[in-house]
């Protein structure tokens, strides 16, 4: 399944919501280096209980809109449910 996601990095805490049908992700790490989309694919595996090698950045690498792909996840409505918004 991919998803679109808007990353925010140097965030104060990290957190995931949804903008619509976009994913907000704020993670900790600066963008410098590919350090925050590691973070973002690291905290989206975790919070989705799958390898981290199980989700990749497929698009928008330099930019904060960003398309990222996971394997064994297929139904939005479970995507959904497993990243509620924790208002972070």
């Amino acid at each position: 399944m991919q998803l679109r996601i808007k990353v925010v990095p140097g965030a104060r805490k990290e957190g995931i919501e949804w903008l619509g049908d976009i994913l907000k992700i704020k993670v900790r790490a600066a963008p410098e280096k590919g350090r925050a989309n590691e973070a973002v694919t690291a905290l989206l595996a975790q919070r989705l209980a799958l390898p981290q090698s199980s989700v990749r950045i497929v698009a928008g690498f330099t930019t904060p809109l960003k398309t990222v792909e996971m394997e064994t996840v297929a139904d939005l409505s479970v995507l959904r449910e497993k990243l509620r918004d924790d208002h972070n």
